[in-house]
């Protein structure tokens, strides 16, 4: 019976009804079935949509963000080469600097929680949110470079800060490393220059060379000009990463090329002594700004570059503040103007040697001429005064480079009764031969070309023509005439070594790669050369030290030929001190140009000073 009832409840039959079969039916109201039917479908058909829309229609921007994120390329970049004096000296090297950096493309793309990230970071470094969503945007295009937001951090906070950011999305610590430079000579800032951040312009500049943001390039000096060869060529290491911006394998390494250490021909010790002794005068005189170049008349070797007032190059390097600089720049003084190679002076009588020798070369005297100085020359209503009272008497050549004698340089210049002077067109055609009117080609940036007046320039700018009394003024280096320290210095290496002009330089020496980039160029023989109107020159300022206006000179161990010069300055400041010479005589290691701005008198400046150079090279230099 059991049996039977179990067979019919299974065929789906009732022994009650005395009906036929009866179908299963379910509990759920129709209602609730059409809805979870039309959810089921609406969500197959959002998920299909979704997935046209990644695979078909933005398909192809997501493949190349995918390989984006898979790949990374980080640059290798090299150590910075080392600067050294000529006795290796160091002048510059590095240190090991932290700092904190983000990288955008490693951060939340939720904006939510990238607000918490944002907050938590800016807590640890001392900074606002909003500080870094600037520098976000700023470097928006540079999703994948890591951009500093701490830099130069202490050790101790740097561990810390390694530890809180482990795991915060798009933040690390990395290392690169920070420029130093000698403090005990702070006349070397001019020369050195100072690395710094780059900004957009340098970007542009040197875009494709693989800077990064967090890098630093040479700004002034030779850290600019050589900067190439100081830093060195940079590697690269491809490797693969995560959806979270984490290592996971290296897929190749280029190494990097060490950048090469250089020496310059500058001797620090020698540099140091002048930055002391010209303060010194500074401090006797009631002056603040001058400026020394002391080169190798042959090669063009600079042995000493010195201005002042000069600054504190690791301020630069460090990371100046605003009031700082803003301080710097107003200085009446200009602490950051390297005068020795862009200042542009009145030369004073320090131009007369050349102007001597292009009358000679153009036969307009000879050694044996000469004029009666009796005070000055009166032309018209104008009077051209000697320096000297009563003037100098009888003046040959020699006298006249000696003794500075005003007179006839005016007759040489511009003429005088029967006498054709120069004239402003070969005097400054001699002057370029001497290399005035155009920079020397020294390898450091900003070097000024000086001045070079003539008559269509005057036209042109002043709106007059051009004077006899311009003639004149020109023929004792004052007027428009203006050069540069260093110019005056290459001029007188011309007389000095017996007519060729060198190009100056301060990096004597590289190593690794930079050994085949580093080029001194060779002497060249200024145009129609006349030897024998050079060694009459030579000897005229071999008589400024021996009988004329650098007596005091004399008293050297060794023979010293040169020249004194007071440059007029606008309104009633005092002259500007010049001397230029060269020593020993008859075998010159060493030119030497000093100027004293608004100093005075050579005799109370410019020439002391000299005598203590000097003394200082004979007893310590080559």
């Amino acid at each position: 019976m059991a049996d039977t009832n179990l067979e019919q409840f299974l065929a789906g039959t009732s022994q009650k009804s005395g009906r036929g079969p009866v179908p299963l039916t379910t509990s759920i109201h129709p209602t609730r079935l059409r809805l979870g039917l039309i959810l089921v479908l609406s969500t197959v058909f959002v998920f299909m949509g979704r997935s046209v829309d990644l695979q078909i229609l933005q398909g192809e921007h997501y493949r190349v963000l995918s390989n984006d994120n898979r790949e990374r390329v980080e640059l290798l970049v090299p150590s910075r080469g080392l600067v050294f004096d000529r006795t290796g000296e160091s002048l510059a090297w590095n240190e090991p600097a932290f700092v904190l950096t983000m990288t955008a493309a490693d951060l939340p793309q939720d904006m939510s929680i990238r607000t918490d990230l944002f907050t938590t970071v800016a807590t640890l470094i001392g900074a606002l949110p909003t500080d870094l969503d600037l520098l976000l945007s700023q470097y928006s295009s540079r999703p994948y470079d890591p951009i500093p937001i701490a830099d130069d951090l202490p050790y101790e906070s740097a561990i810390r800060l390694a530890i809180e950011v482990s795991d915060l999305p798009g933040f690390s610590l990395t290392t690169r490393t920070k420029r130093v430079y000698t403090s005990s000579v702070s006349s070397m800032a001019h020369v050195l220059g100072y690395t710094g951040s780059l900004n957009e312009a340098d970007f542009q500049t040197h875009e494709g060379e693989g800077y990064r943001l967090i890098d630093s390039i040479g700004k002034v000096g030779i850290e600019q000009q050589y900067e190439s060869m100081l830093r060195g060529v940079p590697g690269k290491l491809v490797y693969e990463v995560d959806a979270f911006g984490q290592k996971l394998s290296i897929l190749s390494k280029e190494e990097p090329v060490l950048g090469s250490n250089v020496t310059l021909s500058i001797d620090l010790k020698f540099q140091k002594y002048i930055e002391t002794q010209l303060q010194a005068t500074f401090d006797r005189l009631g002056a603040s700004r001058g400026s020394v170049v002391a080169l190798d008349p042959h090669t063009g070797a600079v042995h000493a570059l010195v201005s002042l007032p000069t600054y504190d190059v690791n301020e630069f390097s460090e990371g100046i503040s605003t009031k700082r600089y803003d301080a710097l720049v107003e200085d009446e003084d200009q602490p950051l103007f390297f005068r020795g190679i862009s200042g542009e002076f009145p030369s004073g009588s320090t131009f007369k040697p050349v102007v001597a020798y292009a009358a000679l070369a153009q036969g307009i005297v000879n050694e044996h001429t000469s004029f009666v100085s009796t005070g000055g020359l009166r032309i018209g209503e104008w009077f051209f005064p000697d320096w000297k009272s009563g003037g100098h008497g009888v003046t040959d050549v020699r006298k006249a480079i000696s003794e500075s004698v005003n007179t006839y340089f005016y007759i040489i210049g511009g003429g005088f009764d029967e006498v054709t002077g120069l004239g402003v067109d070969r005097m400054v055609d001699y002057a370029r031969r001497f290399g005035f009117g155009s920079t020397t080609g020294i390898d450091l940036p900003s070097e000024a070309e000086g001045f070079l007046p003539s008559k269509q320039w005057k036209q042109d700018v002043k709106g007059e023509r051009w004077y006899v009394g311009d003639t004149y003024h020109l023929a004792i280096g004052q007027g428009d005439f203006l050069t540069t320290p260093l110019q005056m210095a290459v001029a007188t290496s011309v007389i000095a070594n017996g007519g060729e002009k060198v190009t100056p330089y301060v990096v004597g020496a590289a190593d690794g790669f930079g050994i085949d980039l580093l080029e001194h160029h060779s002497p060249t023989q200024i145009e129609g050369l006349d030897r024998e109107a050079l060694s009459i020159v030579r000897q005229g300022m071999r008589q400024t030290v021996t009988q004329g206006s650098a007596r005091s000179l004399k008293a050297l161990t060794q023979a010293v030929a040169g020249k004194t010069g007071t440059a007029q300055t606008p309104g009633d400041r005092p002259y500007h001190s010049w001397f230029t010479g060269f020593a020993p005589y008859d075998n010159p290691t060493i030119a030497l140009v000093v100027l004293i701005e608004e100093g005075g008198e050579s005799n109370d400046a410019a020439v002391p000073l000299a005598r203590q150079i000097f003394d200082w090279w004979f007893t310590y230099g080559d």
